[in-house]
């Protein structure tokens, strides 16, 4: 049995279009794996849940009776510190929790120094 002459380039072009599309549709068309949709939703799940208890944090430097005080201190802290003085505080540990959560120290450290 003899293959026809075409068949070799048509293979070829068939080839160099499946790679064409699948560089642009990663790059630019939106594709992603199946472990970066993950760690995405995972991430924004995380973020959910640090925003949703933000009133939570809020409320526990209220009821410190040491707030005044790390309140002072988080003010003359920069943005760097911030977080550190959230965690030491115990402001961004969750009921249950051992220790603070980041995500949670940071977006209530970004929600005190709007209310600074």
């Amino acid at each position: 049995m003899e293959i026809p002459t075409w068949i070799k380039p048509a293979l070829m072009g068939a080839g160099a279009g499946a790679i064409a599309v699948a560089i642009v549709g990663f790059n630019w068309g939106g594709w992603m794996t199946e472990n970066a949709a993950n760690d995405m939703s995972s991430e924004n799940a995380k973020m959910a849940v640090a925003t949703a208890l933000i009133p939570y944090c809020l409320q526990n430097s209220k009821n410190d009776p040491n707030s005044m005080d790390v309140l002072a201190k988080f003010g003359e802290a920069n943005s760097y510190k911030r977080r550190g003085i959230v965690e030491d505080a115990g402001w961004a540990t969750p009921l249950g929790a051992e220790k603070p959560d980041r995500e949670l120290a940071e977006a209530c450290q970004n929600a005190l120094a709007e209310n600074i």
